[in-house]
């Protein structure tokens, strides 16, 4: 098994590698597009703006490959954080972005009404498991996880989101759709839980 993490110069690259190097010793980080025909599993973190993410995807030809290899092929494909940004159809931050269009939906920074809320969203927060399996396999439904963002994926299906979290408002802590998983937190951030989300996925 083979799984590739996609360096497209958005950050976080070795922390992630680092993780999912616990389980398994054929991940690479791979800086060519052509490489993810070799891949069992694609992994997309990242952390940034949605502009810059996708801006970079495209300058690095990425684009056909990822369609190919993922919604074609149906290879299991994690995406973190930006990473799940990047998944929706639209991105408002910086200006209003096309995104990869897997996931419909918008993402947007988070609005919240009370000032002890704050934003961006550093931390620990709970999240409700509402999807059993998966990436969530032997987990019970409450688990904490790590966040570092200000924006978050509002899908306009209710029924691809595998878990929420509450931060002023109610968001999609991870969405799941077919063979395309992504999570707003940092699994490799996040201790017992996140390492067994990196381990559920390499499993499926």
């Amino acid at each position: 098994m083979k799984v590739a993490i996609i360096d497209y110069g958005m950050g976080n690259l070795r922390s992630v590698a680092n993780a999912f190097n616990r389980y398994t010793n054929s991940v690479e980080i791979i800086n060519c597009p052509q490489k993810l025909k070799e891949a069992d599993k694609i992994v997309l973190p990242g952390v940034g703006t949605f502009r810059d993410g996708i801006k970079n995807l495209i300058s690095g030809n990425w684009l056909d490959d990822l369609e190919e290899e993922v919604m074609h092929k149906e290879k299991p494909f994690l995406g973190i954080c930006l990473g799940m940004h990047l998944l929706a159809t639209k991105g408002n931050e910086y200006g209003l972005h096309d995104g990869l269009n897997w996931i419909s939906g918008i993402v947007e920074q988070i609005k919240c009404d009370s000032q002890e809320t704050r934003v961006p969203h550093i931390g620990w927060s709970d999240v409700q498991i509402t999807t059993k399996g998966g990436i969530y396999t032997g987990l019970e439904i409450n688990q904490c996880f790590y966040f570092l963002h200000s924006y978050i994926l509002k899908p306009e299906r209710s029924d691809v989101v595998s878990a929420t979290c509450k931060h002023g408002i109610e968001f999609a802590a991870s969405i799941e759709m077919n063979n395309i998983y992504a999570t707003q937190f940092h699994p490799e951030k996040s201790q017992r839980a996140g390492l067994a989300v990196i381990d559920n996925f390499l499993k499926i």
